[in-house]
């Protein structure tokens, strides 16, 4: 296991620091490779009920966008492997960090301690450094699709939009019989023509900075090839730093199974499916033949303070991929999809506790710019912003008081959404990235039964929350 973790070739033990380019000078602005066919990233299983795995962090030398580019990778290649769990795995993960400045770990989406040397945002790994991580995932885990990517305060944004992301997916007992399963990790990132990339202007980090360049699994509109009557199982990851992204596919069967760890049931189909940044879908589709375009169709954001600093065509419409569906027609696959399990529904019991919060922007930050904070109050990691019993099932609101959209994520404990801007969620709703519109607010109940300890609540547009907006949350006692 170990040995495949590092088969990618590392170049060298130095760091991805700022370019100190503007980011005006000039860039790789366009595609300058599609078509290629899809590459899908490496994959470690776990063996015996233990994931065990080295992940060194390195700038790299790959190909984006037909140039070469210095970015941030884990074991050598963008993006860093696929993890393929179980419910039950005992997690072993060596980090080295192969760069000059500090990096951490964290497995988003996935249910486990906070504390120690689990998944735990305070911790720093320094230049150089390496640290052992160890995390249990629960026996009664949920199957579905989670990523990795850095965690350090005040780095996140650079790190993820330098290359710092990978795909973890907990297999279980809801297998489908498809033609082939993929893993999709979109991003975005910029290239200057030297392959560096590009550090964002101050009115692209306060917006939260979108890329030139949006890739799959590291390439720019990639290929899909398949056969008419084919099923196929798509995996989706959304780790773009800031950019929301609507999904569709037109001319082709799309069912969605489920996004983060919330399962669909039965799964149905869908036109199209909005992913938050650091959200996940799971989807299965069936081919039809034809050529086909897989886009995000865009989603309205919104803009800074007042519209102060302009939207910048904030999460438009974009191209993905294109899907090429020929060849000889292949019989259905067998087997029907299964309904899931339906996901647990926290409705009926009452909330132990009721808390509001609220995402804020405003004047008074470094330098005369922005401040970011919840309840204007910015980040401090010394301070407990919620203490909570473990065991206890609350009732959170999250309110947004700006003129953007804020997607809200929350650490280890996932969330039922129970209400949206006033309206009533009907079906039980899991999530761990959800939506705060501008000027709305959503509702969530939260179950603290397990894992006791200290993490985080932050804005996902990573840019926000390295400029503030995330805030403690300790839960024992």
């Amino acid at each position: 296991m170990g040995a495949v973790g590092v088969a990618g070739t590392i170049i060298g033990g130095v760091g991805l620091s700022r370019t100190g380019l503007p980011w005006a000078a000039r860039s790789v602005g366009s595609n300058t490779d599609p078509g290629l066919e899809l590459r899908q990233p490496a994959a470690l299983r776990s063996q015996n009920g233990v994931f065990r795995t080295e992940l060194v962090v390195a700038r790299t030398e790959v190909e984006v966008a037909g140039i070469k580019a210095h970015m941030l990778t884990y074991n050598g290649s963008v993006p860093g492997p696929t993890w393929l769990l179980r419910a039950g795995d005992r997690l072993e993960i060596r980090l080295v960090n192969n760069l000059v400045e500090p990096t951490n770990l964290h497995t988003h989406g996935l249910a486990v301690s906070p504390e120690g040397n689990g998944d735990n945002p305070f911790l720093t790994i320094g230049g150089g450094e390496s640290f052992d991580y160890r995390m249990e995932l629960p026996e009664d885990h949920p199957a579905g699709v989670f990523w990795y990517h850095p965690h350090h305060h005040g780095m996140v944004a650079d790190q993820v939009f330098g290359g710092l992301y990978g795909a973890i997916v907990v297999e279980g007992d809801d297998e489908i019989p498809v033609s082939r399963d993929r893993v999709l990790v979109v991003s975005d990132t910029t290239l200057m023509t030297d392959g560096t990339v590009a550090q964002g202007s101050h009115s692209q980090v306060m917006n939260g900075r979108e890329g030139e360049l949006l890739l799959v699994n590291g390439q720019t509109q990639p290929l899909f090839a398949a056969r008419p009557g084919e099923r196929e199982r798509w995996r989706v990851v959304n780790a773009c730093a800031s950019r929301y992204l609507r999904l569709a596919l037109p001319g082709q069967d799309m069912l969605l199974l489920g996004v983060d760890a919330g399962h669909e049931s039965p799964p149905r189909g869908v036109e199209d499916v909005l992913l938050m940044p650091g959200n996940r879908a799971d989807l299965l589709v069936t081919m039809r033949r034809g050529t086909s375009t897989f886009v995000s169709l865009g989603h309205n954001r919104g803009s800074g303070m007042m519209g102060m600093m302009g939207n910048a065509d904030l999460s438009g419409p974009a191209t993905l991929a294109t899907v090429v569906v020929e060849g000889e027609e292949t019989p259905a696959d067998a087997g029907v999809v299964p309904d899931r399990v339906a996901d647990p529904d926290l409705r009926d019991r009452d909330p132990g506790n009721r808390r509001e919060m609220t995402m804020t922007m405003g004047m008074g930050g470094m330098g005369g710019g922005m401040a970011f904070g919840f309840d204007d109050r910015p980040f401090d990691g010394e301070r407990i912003d919620q203490s909570v019993t473990t065991g206890a099932v609350e009732e959170w609101t999250i309110r947004n008081s700006t003129t953007m959209d804020h997607p809200f994520h929350l650490h280890v404990w996932p969330m039922q959404v129970v209400e949206e801007s006033g309206t009533r969620v009907a079906e039980p709703m899991w999530r761990d990235v959800v939506n705060v519109p501008a000027g709305g607010s959503i509702k969530v109940l939260v179950d603290f039964a397990r894992h006791p300890g200290r993490s985080v609540y932050h804005c996902h547009i990573l840019d926000h929350e390295d400029a503030g907006m995330m805030a403690v949350v300790d839960v024992g006692g």
